[in-house]
């Protein structure tokens, strides 16, 4: 019924292979189960071939491995040069598909540029276990439970001093974990600064 208000449709079995649901053509909507019925929206949208798709929470309501095939449709469509605006709650979603980002809170934009770019003005952190009674080179945070966290605005270098005096000191950094700030961090900190 869709396919038919559009002017030249992608085939309806196309759309319906591309969100893994050729196999339920003859079911009706109301028997699909709800991540199928986020599935047929999206081919749905896909029906027309557009230029620009828009996506408001695609995945919600997905299984992992729906969401994940999503992922890889939405990439597909980049590739094609189709232009994606994509809103999300899912934090590594938008790192995983996203170009170029904006964080609104409280409806407004309070951050924007490269999934890069914001996560870069927020530190990486290095942690460890140390060895009891070793006096570390570097401020360190402790959890209380023996594990240290060194944060960082330059990670590579940080960690490079870190392992050369551990080196040099025959020192063990167990449980050793060096990180950038994840787009879930750099999200958190904004909302905070902007409260």
């Amino acid at each position: 019924m869709w396919a038919g208000t559009l002017t030249s449709p992608r085939p309806v079995s196309e759309a319906l292979s591309l969100v893994d649901l050729a196999h339920r053509a003859s079911v009706r909507v109301k028997q699909l189960s709800g991540g199928e019925r986020r599935r047929l929206d999206l081919a749905l949208a896909l029906l027309g071939r557009p230029e620009v798709l828009f996506l408001d929470e695609p995945t919600t309501g997905l299984d992992p491995e729906s969401r994940r095939n999503t992922w890889e449709l939405i990439r597909a469509l980049l590739r094609e040069g189709v232009t994606v605006l994509l809103t999300t709650h899912y934090l590594e979603e938008a790192q995983a598909l996203a170009d170029r980002l904006a964080i609104m809170h409280r409806g407004r934009i309070v951050a924007q540029g490269t999934v890069s770019e914001v996560v870069d003005a927020y530190p990486s952190r290095i942690s460890f276990v140390p060895p009891a009674g070793v006096s570390l080179p570097v401020v360190v945070s402790d959890d209380g439970a023996g594990r240290v966290t060194v944060t960082t605005n330059n990670l590579q270098e940080t960690l490079h001093e870190l392992l050369a005096w551990a080196h040099v000191n025959s020192v063990e950094l167990s449980g050793l974990d060096a990180r950038s700030a994840s787009l879930e961090e750099a999200f958190l900190a904004i909302a905070e600064e902007a409260a």
